[in-house]
């Protein structure tokens, strides 16, 4: 049995024609939209990475700092400086200021 397709009416073109353009759109739509997902996962990644580097410069800093501040309050020094003259007063005890 031979196809012809002379015989099919105009509608029935028009409705083959518009269910392979949908078709298409659909295809197209979906490419875009994996894109978009891939996309968005490799901006989410890099961020999650500036995020952490950031994050752990910061906790290195604040724990460097806190440390460089708790030697430093270990540290003695000694309670007073010997005297020195001054030039109008007379003589003063210079004395070494601790936080307290």
């Amino acid at each position: 049995m031979q196809l012809d397709l002379t015989n099919l009416d105009i509608n029935t073109y028009v409705f083959v024609g518009t269910l392979v353009f949908g078709l298409i759109i659909a295809a197209f739509i979906t490419v875009a939209a994996m894109a978009v997902l891939a996309m968005v996962g490799a901006g989410s990644l890099a961020w999650y990475t500036v995020k952490t580097v950031l994050g752990g410069l910061v906790n290195g800093i604040n724990f460097a700092w806190d440390q460089l501040v708790h030697h430093a309050g270990k540290v003695e020094l000694p309670g007073e400086f010997p005297t020195q003259a001054a030039p109008s007063t007379g003589t003063y005890p210079r004395v070494a200021l601790r936080d307290s």
